[in-house]
């Protein structure tokens, strides 16, 4: 049949337009790169961590039992045992990151490449959808795992994380759990709530909408400000680790001060001073 009106070229130009603008095909997941990785929303596609920032699991002090049960939870995902999301909230800088990476490392110690850990960025959480489609039906099994997790003021990107965690039809793919931490337990601030509270024409269920995110974690674990005796402890599990040249009373005294001068006894802060009384002494942390 042919082209009368000459129009063939003209709309073959456009087909190539449309083509160029469209988004490209989602990059298959390559789950067997890596143990970790972050997922690039942009591009669609898991970018390969070669080495994960992480400390030991034996380092984190003071959480003996949130540990325990997230390590519990873990194994049982790993081998393919009903297992549940996890929400690490609480007080800053006492490990709950931390905890994610150093459980998923001792797993993949006892069993090389049984689970993978993909970190997806807070502001990407719309992209959650798009992700589990790439994991769903791979045989490897994946952490998900969002740090510092909160929602502000006319931000409605919780929903999707709502439908991804326990609803729509299809469900959370069986190889997929997920892991968040936040300063928050609800992931809201009070305020926000408070708001809600008194502005809806039903208070009760416009609360129960912001709160009720939480409730798709099964596990909250709580992590609160150490005591003195527990920093310490963290900072005397660093020094044996990293055999650090100096006696325990003056490292206690120089801790004690250094967590003065900061106004805070955590992980975080015991972990800062050791980096800094290490470069004093000349010695590495490797």
């Amino acid at each position: 049949m042919t082209d009368k009106t000459g129009a063939a070229p003209f709309l073959k130009r456009i087909a190539e337009a449309l083509e160029r603008l469209s988004p490209p095909p989602a990059a298959s997941a390559g789950l067997d790169k890596a143990d970790a990785f972050v997922w690039n929303a942009e591009g669609g596609r898991l970018d390969p961590v070669p080495e994960v920032a992480r400390v030991d699991l034996k380092l984190i002090k003071g959480v003996d039992r949130v540990r325990d049960i997230l390590l519990d939870n873990t194994h049982r995902f790993a081998r393919g045992l009903p297992a549940n999301n996890a929400l690490l909230w609480g007080a800053r800088g006492m490990g709950k990151s931390s905890l994610v990476k150093a459980a998923h490392a001792a797993i993949n110690t006892e069993t090389p490449g049984s689970l993978i850990l993909i970190e997806i960025h807070r502001e990407d959480i719309e992209s959650l959808p798009r992700l589990m489609t790439q994991l769903r039906g791979q045989d490897r099994r994946a952490v998900i795992f969002c740090d510092d997790l909160s929602f502000d003021h006319d931000d409605t990107s919780y929903k999707s994380l709502k439908a991804v965690l326990e609803g729509g039809i299809e469900g959370r793919p069986r190889n997929v759990i997920f892991y968040a931490t936040s300063n928050r337990r609800h992931l809201m601030p009070r305020d926000m709530v408070e708001n809600e509270r008194s502005t809806a024409i039903n208070p009760s269920e416009a609360v129960e909408e912001k709160v009720s995110l939480s409730d798709r974690f099964g596990l909250w674990l709580g992590f609160h400000n150490c005591s003195q005796a527990e920093y310490l402890d963290m900072i005397d599990g660093y020094a044996k680790h990293y055999e650090l040249k100096i006696g325990t009373e003056a490292l206690h005294a120089e801790a004690i001060e250094w967590a003065a001068t900061r106004g805070a006894r955590s992980g975080r802060v015991a972990w800062q001073f050791i980096q800094d009384i290490a470069g004093r002494l000349g010695q590495t942390l490797d």
